[in-house]
């Protein structure tokens, strides 16, 4: 009996050696069961980002404190987890790329450009001092303050670091926010802003202009005086830095940002794209009019215009300048610039909507827009990216798909376009 109990253990020890094994493979083919998902960020902060904020110049004592009782937030949009492949998402979570009219709602026009009105009374003489130093209009800046943080009343519940933390470790964009934690790890470094201090929307932007951190190293100014930029707490500093921000990205002082248009039928919707551009003269004699009547200024007549058609011929169009595309480098977004810009018009003169009127757009999934742009890059259009927003590039291709189909250009992608392209 002793001689078949201790081999009963012996066997008993081999089995067990043996799933061990297999559950190591399985832990190392697949991350998410080798250990829960907080375990392996504290070893990616340790193993991995610690030795480069290292080398930039980070202490121990700050980067600790940066993510002290900091865990991944799961909950946060465009994540993969470890392990698993990124998918484009079926659903847009950022209302920009839903329907354009929804994001143009009167209600939030109007917000943001009767407070900006009244905001343009109460800091004249900031607004004044920002647009003699920089060139940028006073309402173009009130117009992106109070479209990034209700001009500052805008609630920032996120922790910076455990945003742009878990961005860095399991985002759709991981090299991307490496790039921002290490950047806000820098500003807590440099002390320009205190670790409690660093609250951030759920992309991670921060203070009041909603700065990624790497665009408040580049472009935030202390315009107030006293020693050091703060963007969360000084109004002037938060003008300024708007302004600055703008301007280190090319805003042409004198410029117009753009003017809504009637575009005829003669004119091809794909000639859109700030790759395309012609004098505005010469789109001007294309028979392309401004809506209300009045001819181009003079200045702008002789300088480059865009053709821009955000919802294609369903909606309203514009011949934009240089300075439209500046804005979008705030936000990637034709349809931010546009608010933007039409936001500002209003704040400098009056309340009037876009004449041309937004058609049935929208509605389709960000998944079936990827489809129907892989479709069009199989027939040898450059769409940009086949990443289910329809920007400019995939707006052309459809107009040029459309007319070489026998079918009524329209630039804009629908369910019946997704059918036909499948």
């Amino acid at each position: 009996m002793p001689g078949r109990a201790e081999g009963g253990r012996q066997g008993y020890r081999v089995l067990l050696a043996a799933v061990l094994a297999i559950l190591t493979l399985v832990g190392l083919a697949s991350p998410t069961t080798a250990a829960p998902i907080d375990d392996q960020f504290r070893t990616w902060l340790g193993n991995d980002l610690w030795p480069e904020a290292k080398a930039a110049g980070v202490s121990q004592k700050t980067f600790d404190a940066a993510f002290a009782g900091v865990k991944p937030n799961l909950k946060l949009p465009d994540l993969v987890m470890p392990g698993k492949k990124p998918k484009t998402p079926k659903k847009q979570h950022q209302a920009e790329f839903g329907s354009p009219g929804s994001y143009f709602a009167e209600k939030t026009v109007k917000a943001v450009t009767a407070g900006g009105r009244s905001r343009a009374a109460s800091n004249a003489a900031t607004l004044a001092a920002v647009e003699k130093r920089y060139g940028v209009p006073g309402e173009v800046v009130l117009a992106i303050w109070g479209r990034e943080s209700g001009f500052g009343a805008a609630k920032l519940p996120y922790d910076a670091f455990e945003v742009l933390g878990t961005k860095a470790f399991m985002a759709t964009r991981k090299d991307m926010f490496r790039k921002e934690v290490l950047a806000a790890l820098e500003i807590v470094q440099r002390g320009l802003v205190a670790r409690n201090a660093m609250k951030s929307s759920w992309a991670g932007a921060l203070g009041q202009p909603q700065f990624m951190p790497t665009s408040f190293l580049k472009h935030a100014v202390d315009f107030d005086g006293d020693g050091h930029p703060d963007i969360w707490n000084s109004t002037p500093d938060t003008l300024a830095s708007i302004a600055n921000y703008l301007v280190n990205y090319g805003w042409q002082k004198g410029r117009d940002w753009g003017f809504e248009v009637a575009v005829p039928q003669s004119v091809s919707c794909s000639l859109e794209g700030p790759d395309r551009g012609k004098p505005i003269s010469q789109w001007a004699a294309m028979g392309i009019a401004r809506i209300n009547g009045k001819a181009f200024p003079v200045h702008e007549a002789k300088a480059e215009g865009f053709l821009l058609m955000p919802a294609g011929r369903n909606g309203p169009a514009f011949i934009v300048t240089p300075n439209f595309y500046v804005l979008k480098e705030y936000n990637m977004s034709d349809l931010y610039a546009l608010f933007i810009g039409h936001g500002a018009d209003r704040i400098a003169y009056g309340d009037r909507t876009f004449s041309g009127s937004w058609g049935a757009v929208g509605g389709l999934y960000r998944s079936d827009i990827a489809a129907l742009q892989r479709s069009l890059e199989g027939k040898g259009y450059d769409v940009g990216s086949a990443d289910g927003l329809p920007g400019f590039k995939t707006r052309r291709s459809i107009g040029d798909w459309q007319a070489k189909s026998g079918l009524k250009p329209t630039c804009f992608p629908d369910a019946e376009l997704v059918k036909a392209l499948k």
